[in-house]
């Protein structure tokens, strides 16, 4: 294929930043998943364990493995939800809180160096451009059910 499709770009893109994140996340013993969920969870009121799997676009099978490696690494704390009785709140430990600053701290740098080598206008029409990916995605506009129906 000589023209680069949307699709590989959006892949190849996802995973250098994804590798980039994890070499940075594994020189303090971490992972990008366990960063992204720091940022997820509200560092005052804690997050109902039921919203952050939605919240970050995660399945429930990896979510439960990463919250369950954190809690053994100390970094967060389950509560039962005082609103509801079958639910479960996440709290961020004192050292949950110090890593999600680091984490917090490595993605502005991200942000920063990224807008600091494009133009404001170039950086709009990325988000444009994402945005519109999503709600197509977002709204079946891309591929409808009728056309993979098996015949």
């Amino acid at each position: 294929m000589k023209d680069k499709t949307i699709d590989y770009v959006l892949r190849t893109t996802w995973l250098a930043v994804n590798k980039m994140y994890n070499e940075e996340a594994l020189k303090f013993e971490s992972t990008m998943a366990t960063g992204f969920t720091l940022l997820s969870i509200d560092p005052e009121n804690g997050t109902p364990s039921t919203s952050l799997g939605p919240k970050m676009g995660m399945e429930a099978t990896s979510l439960s493995r990463t919250l369950k490696t954190m809690e053994e690494k100390g970094l967060i704390i389950r509560k039962p939800n005082p609103e509801d009785g079958r639910g479960v709140l996440i709290f961020l430990t004192e050292f949950g809180r110090e890593k999600r600053e680091y984490s917090k701290e490595k993605v502005l740098t991200f942000n920063n160096a990224i807008k600091n080598n494009v133009t404001q206008e170039e950086l709009l029409n990325f988000y444009k451009v994402a945005e519109v990916i999503n709600n197509m995605i977002s709204n079946k506009k891309i591929y409808n059910n009728k056309e993979h129906i098996l015949k």
